[in-house]
């Protein structure tokens, strides 16, 4: 017999502020964290705009000698741990952790590569590799609380942290773990990084208005915005939450993964492998289509995603579509990349914890190829008792999860 899985904790660090609570706030109040980016000069750059933290002070969370060792999306994610395990009261060494991220420890590459370039190899830091690469984060987590239990990294773009988060409800699930660390984290807003996306026209070039600059399923829309931060949960078998008393946020019920199989870069046409991963999560909960109430969407805010997802639910819910309530949160707080599901997971939880689904912001025109309900510019009160959230990922990842109001 399978686990039920519970959601026990949950901690966050977005550009819309240091916790979860500032997040909602920012979120049902329909706040763009969305500004002119400050940590590198952009002058050079057609794209000048992110989705910074930039009230992150790391000598507030840690001493300066760790701090040296961490790289900024390590740093992300063990803040974002801490108050997952915090607000869950986990007191355990039998306890996993997968993390996932997109691209790791960029800035550490990028300056060590200066380094190399202006110094040779002396100049490069012996920390560059324990700093650097994409599992180190997890490995953090593990032996700053003593958790014991497996312990990995997963990379599926944008699907991420999505991904790692349904990775570790399968494996409790499947009674192999009894409590998981899981979510994603990102702290990639470099120069290179900005110029990657930037040349290959995926990013909005809205620099005279930050705020407005990402506008899902809207006709002007013009291409996504590079984000950061991170975003953990702490998962626990029904079992053993309830063995300790512990405060049950939300339940999570179905997982849908799948691939396009088809371009690098774009979905697939026909939105084969994201309507399949949504029904695939339906099947996966036992859960009827009009059971569903609200989907926090992909909805990066580029041409092709927004049509695409549009098509993709429209194809999984049939008839039960048009009583479906949609938002993109990326309106706000951008596209974190491989930390981006994990934050949209929350934002599902408290969505039906306290009855409100946050806005799409900045929606103004209309798309023909865009018509579905996407909760344009204010947020609205409605009763949520199954939500879901897509997550989709250049490698035509295709991930979707979902939860229940417990």
């Amino acid at each position: 017999m399978s686990n039920r899985v519970v959601i026990t904790g949950e901690g966050s660090i977005s550009p819309l502020g240091l916790s979860s609570k500032n997040l909602w706030d920012n979120l049902i109040n329909g706040k763009s964290g969305i500004k002119l980016i400050e940590n590198f000069d952009t002058e050079e750059f057609n794209v000048k705009i992110g989705g910074e933290i930039t009230d992150f002070d790391p000598l507030s969370f840690f001493e300066h000698k760790e701090s040296r060792k961490l790289d900024r999306y390590t740093m992300f994610a063990m803040i974002a741990a801490d108050q997952a395990i915090k607000s869950s009261g986990l007191d355990s060494s039998d306890v996993g952790v997968i993390l996932g991220t997109g691209v790791g420890g960029m800035n550490t590459l990028e300056e060590e590569h200066t380094k190399l370039l202006k110094k040779g190899q002396r100049g490069v830091s012996p920390h560059f590799i324990p700093k650097m690469i994409p599992n180190i984060a997890g490995g953090q987590i593990a032996i700053k609380h003593g958790f014991h239990g497996l312990n990995f990294s997963l990379s599926t773009a944008c699907s991420s942290a999505s991904d790692a988060i349904g990775m570790a409800y399968r494996l409790i699930q499947s009674n192999q773990i009894h409590a998981m660390v899981c979510g994603g984290s990102e702290g990639g807003i470099t120069p290179l990084t900005l110029s990657g996306f930037s040349n290959m026209k995926a990013l909005s070039k809205n620099n005279g208005d930050p705020k407005g600059a990402s506008k899902p399923f809207d006709k002007n829309r013009d291409g996504f915005i590079m984000s950061e931060g991170s975003a953990m949960l702490v998962l626990e078998s029904l079992d053993n939450a309830q063995k300790r008393g512990a405060n049950i946020l939300a339940e999570i019920i179905g997982y849908g993964i799948t691939n396009d199989a088809y371009h690098i870069t774009q979905p697939h046409n026909k939105s084969t492998g994201a309507t399949n991963a949504i029904q695939l999560a339906l099947k996966d909960g036992g859960i009827n289509k009009d059971e569903v109430s609200y989907i926090n969407a992909h909805g990066t805010s580029t041409y092709y995603n927004d049509m695409l997802e549009t098509q993709a639910i429209k194809q999984a819910f049939g008839h039960t579509t048009n009583n479906l309530l949609i938002s993109s949160t990326k309106s706000m707080t951008g596209h974190m990349l491989g930390a981006t599901g994990a934050i949209e997971a929350i934002t599902c939880i408290y969505a039906m914890n306290h009855g409100i689904v946050p806005p799409t912001i900045n929606y103004e025109t209309p798309d023909p190829e865009c018509d579905l309900n996407y909760i344009p510019n204010k947020s609205i009160e409605s009763n949520l008792t199954i939500t879901m959230s897509n997550s989709f990922g250049f490698g035509g990842h295709n991930s979707v999860l979902a939860f229940k109001k417990f």
